[in-house]
């Protein structure tokens, strides 16, 4: 299964949203990731509710939703009927992430959990049983094109350590900065899934990048 490809689409032509939608349809890329931002939670606006229906009218591909937005439980429910299949929330914007999670999961959704880089990895002791993705963020959340945090490498290996240690079946999601320079160290270190932004969407054959970042990672 690894590594699982996840385009984001935060860096894609908005101008053209079908077309890159499209574009990752006949891609080798397995997800289809989409950043929901507040303003709030971090320094940038993106997204709502009609663009991710919009989006899931032509997606044929796993929709991997990332809330970075303060109580993300407000709108759960909206980006569900929305059509994400994956629904992730920031463990520093919720109150009571496991009740966030088991919400999710109610709705009959694969739930997870994302922690930004300076987020220790035993804030997620308490949910990891819980949850079926770990977004481990790695670059400050909020804009793309960002390089990789190099601590993130640590924090991949101690967040598997974790998932072994508590018997859970949570996939790790690495979340800025990837590129073909670190792919296969990310899975190495115990990542299974990686989303890529700019370096995907700023190259002129994206799908041929898809599969050269697909390829470097095994």
């Amino acid at each position: 299964m690894r590594p699982i490809i996840a385009p984001s689409l935060l860096a894609c032509d908005f101008s053209k949203l079908a077309d890159e939608v499209n574009m990752i349809n006949s891609s080798t890329a397995e997800w289809i990731h989409i950043d929901i931002m507040d303003g709030v939670f971090v320094p940038n606006l993106s997204m709502g509710v009609p663009i991710v229906e919009a989006i899931h009218r032509h997606a044929k591909k796993t929709m991997d939703v990332h809330l970075m937005i303060v109580r993300p439980e407000r709108y759960i429910e909206a980006f569900i009927k929305a059509g994400a299949d994956v629904l992730s929330v920031h463990i520093e914007a919720c109150l009571n992430v496991k009740a966030v999670v088991g919400r999710i999961k109610a709705l009959g959704i694969k739930a997870g959990v994302a922690i930004n880089p300076y987020t220790p990895v035993t804030a997620l002791e308490n949910v990891i049983a819980d949850v079926d993705v770990v977004n481990i963020m790695s670059v400050n959340p909020g804009f793309g094109g960002q390089e990789l945090i190099p601590s993130t490498f640590e924090k991949v290996i101690e967040t598997k350590k974790l998932i072994d240690r508590i018997g859970s079946k949570a996939l790790i999601e690495i979340d800025g900065g990837v590129n073909l320079d670190n792919a296969k160290a990310l899975i190495k270190a115990g990542a299974d899934v990686l989303v890529a932004g700019n370096f995907v969407f700023n190259t002129s054959q994206p799908t041929a990048t898809i599969e050269k970042l697909k390829a470097s990672a095994n």
